[in-house]
């Protein structure tokens, strides 16, 4: 198991749940496919893969009772499927995944077929799949997500540690121009604020190296010389140079800028939040991006999801067999520490993302490299923000 981002000595605020990990709140399980082969120049539909499928089940998969949700976004350059009707009646039942922006259709029918498949009853359904886009690394045109690569993701869940960095949907994706990809955290509320859990897990893919701070310290500034290249230029066909330069912001010569990407968060938690609590939990990932120096780009689709998987009971059936329910609700003015506790753990999640990621060549050659540990170490000593618990 590699390193954490607060085992380097990378500072963050609050209490870390057991695991330090979305599969902290009790029932929860995540589970990923990841797909990696082939290298050298783009072939559609042969390669270079790099992407996957990560899955999120808020009660497991044995568990269909459906949970209160509700999301929002920042910058809206993306997609989050189901959202519409998740408006409408403010619960959610059934696994929610993470791909990449040109395989949502796949992955969204793939998850129906599972639910049948699982004995899931239902008269429609409507999954809540959401993307970002790793087609600088990826072959994203050329089809590689199949129907079992899904069924692999859900059939593969569990609770426990999670995989971070290159795995599940995050395999192909960059963050601050490093590779980023798949993260998670926790946090854990003292007994005062009611001894929830909030866990988070981030399939990171935005920002610009310029803008990254890591403790508060604009440390993107001074890590400028190991940006994303190509590793031989030759296999760059004007085609995708011009694609490059009007859509990526890159240069004539085909190199891509990176900083314009998105970002998803999944927020869970066992405090027993309604859906308009679950909105306002919903907005406070973006602060945490705003902390670690993301803007919300023009082209960066920053869409969040928080659930709850309190209220075991709550369901909506009709006809002959409506009812009531009895809710627990938690007091709308004592929610700051939640909200504190979504926007530190997604910080460290994001974080976590970065350090866990190996540096990666992809198509044509494009070299993404790794988050330089050392040299952040060095930075954040030099300003005496390196944590105590690295340098011991």
């Amino acid at each position: 198991m590699r390193l954490r981002a607060r085992e380097v000595g990378i500072p963050f605020s609050g209490t870390p749940g057991k695991l330090n990990a979305i599969t902290d709140v009790p029932g929860l399980e995540v589970g990923m496919s990841t797909l990696r082969k082939g290298e050298g120049k783009l072939e559609l539909g042969r390669g270079p893969v790099r992407t996957g499928v990560t899955a999120i089940l808020p009660r497991g998969r044995d568990d269909a009772r459906p949970c209160f949700a509700a999301w929002e976004t920042l910058n809206a350059a993306g997609e989050m499927t189901g959202t519409v009707w998740l408006d409408e009646r403010g619960l959610y039942e059934g696994p929610i995944l993470i791909t990449n922006t040109h395989e949502v259709g796949i992955v969204r029918d793939a998850s129906i077929q599972w639910m049948r498949r699982s004995g899931i009853e239902f008269l429609f359904a409507t999954p809540i799949v959401a993307e970002t886009f790793d087609g600088l690394l990826n072959d994203i045109d050329g089809g590689h997500i199949k129907s079992e690569h899904v069924f692999e993701a859900l059939d593969g869940a569990r609770g426990g540690p999670i995989p971070e960095g290159n795995v599940g949907g995050g395999t192909g994706m960059i963050t601050y121009e490093y590779k980023g990809g798949t993260g998670t955290a926790s946090r854990q509320l003292s007994e005062t604020d009611g001894g929830y859990i909030v866990g988070v897990l981030v399939q990171s893919n935005y920002g610009e190296r310029r803008h990254l701070r890591l403790g508060g310290l604009k440390v993107g500034e001074q890590l400028l010389d190991d940006m994303p290249k190509f590793m031989d230029r030759r296999l760059l066909s004007p085609e995708f140079q011009g694609k490059y330069a009007r859509w990526l912001g890159g240069d004539t010569q085909g190199t891509p800028k990176a900083g314009e990407g998105s970002i998803i968060v999944i927020v869970a938690t066992d405090a027993p939040l309604l859906p308009h609590q679950l909105k306002r939990l919903a907005k406070r990932p973006a602060l945490a991006i705003g902390r670690l120096g993301g803007v919300g780009s023009a082209s960066s689709g920053d869409i969040f999801l928080a659930v709850s998987t309190a209220n075991e009971s709550v369901g909506e059936a009709g006809g002959e067999n409506a009812r009531s329910y009895t809710i627990d609700m938690h007091p709308n003015l004592a929610m700051t520490s939640l909200f504190e506790a979504v926007i530190d753990a997604t910080e460290e999640a994001i974080v976590n993302a970065m350090v866990a990621a190996d540096a990666m060549e992809g198509v044509n050659r494009l070299f993404v490299p790794a988050l330089p540990i050392e040299r952040v170490r060095e930075i954040l000593a030099g300003h005496n923000l390196l944590a105590e618990t690295a340098k011991d």
